[in-house]
């Protein structure tokens, strides 16, 4: 059965469209056909960070008013099989994206994808309550720090009060936590909250936790999602997440701070 998953966040900046990027990667590279769609109209960054943006000829707002077909807005992705990007347009408002709209173009794509990730805007404006109202998942994406867990905090009560399956008293949309830019040396000094700081607020499960690294930054840089990494630990905690999503038990790697040897700390201190 397919699934829909919004990536979603009350705060701009803490790496949604990365891990949207990241987390569609990693489901497509188990086997599982995945399309991620750009719900951002008119600050499109999906397609760049997919490596993707020169082969834009039709868009998400294309096919929504009836001017492309599905099949002709849809980007296969070069690197990996079974999947496939829909980007969003650069030049219309948000006011394009209509309920009946965006209901038709996912009820075509549940025919032939098993996972649809929606790459939300941040907060609650048109954008990102599109993204978040048809979803069976939600992924929330925040940072260790207390106005971004804040936000999530909100975002997490306008899914579970204006979400289809909220206005239907179906099932609630389950939901998951992703903490990005996570850097233990600063927990440790106590400038970021500690992971279960933040699972004390937000009270949901706990699908993975990214470290701050370089190589996030590199990897959308070169249009490439960091899950096809293998070497860098920010690509590793995505792909374990991406684990854990599929059922798979998988024990969290990248929350302690690492032991320096001598030679480290020489280097360090001399630095």
């Amino acid at each position: 059965m397919s699934k829909v998953i919004v990536m979603t966040s009350g705060k701009g900046g803490v790496g949604k469209t990365t891990s949207s990027a990241a987390f569609a990667t990693g489901l497509a590279m188990r086997g599982h056909k995945t399309a991620v769609i750009d719900f951002d109209v008119g600050l499109r960054n999906l397609d760049l960070i997919m490596g993707c943006e020169r082969r834009v000829v039709y868009d998400f707002v294309n096919v929504i008013n009836g001017e492309a077909k599905l099949n002709q807005a849809l980007i296969k992705d070069k690197r990996v099989d079974n999947l496939f990007i829909l980007p969003t347009s650069q030049t219309r408002d948000k006011d394009a994206l209509t309920k009946e709209g965006v209901e038709k173009v996912l009820d075509e794509l549940r025919k032939d994808f098993e996972y649809i990730v929606c790459d939300s805007p941040a907060g609650i404006e048109r954008g990102a309550l599109m993204a978040l109202y048809f979803a069976d998942e939600a992924v929330v994406v925040t940072n260790p720090e207390v106005s971004s867990v804040r936000d999530s905090d909100r975002i997490l009560g306008v899914l579970a009060s204006k979400s289809r399956r909220a206005e239907r008293n179906d099932k609630p949309v389950k939901e998951h936590l992703l903490l990005t830019r996570y850097d233990p040396d600063r927990v440790e000094r106590g400038e970021m909250l500690k992971v279960e700081d933040v699972l004390d607020i937000l009270s949901i499960d706990l699908l993975g936790v990214i470290p701050e690294s370089q190589t996030v930054l590199r990897a959308s840089n070169l249009g490439q999602p960091v899950t096809l990494d293998k070497e860098s630990q920010a690509g590793l905690a995505y792909a374990d997440a991406v684990g854990r999503f599929v059922g798979e038990q998988k024990e969290h790697r990248f929350l302690k701070t690492e032991k320096k040897g001598f030679l480290q700390r020489l280097l360090r201190r001399t630095a």
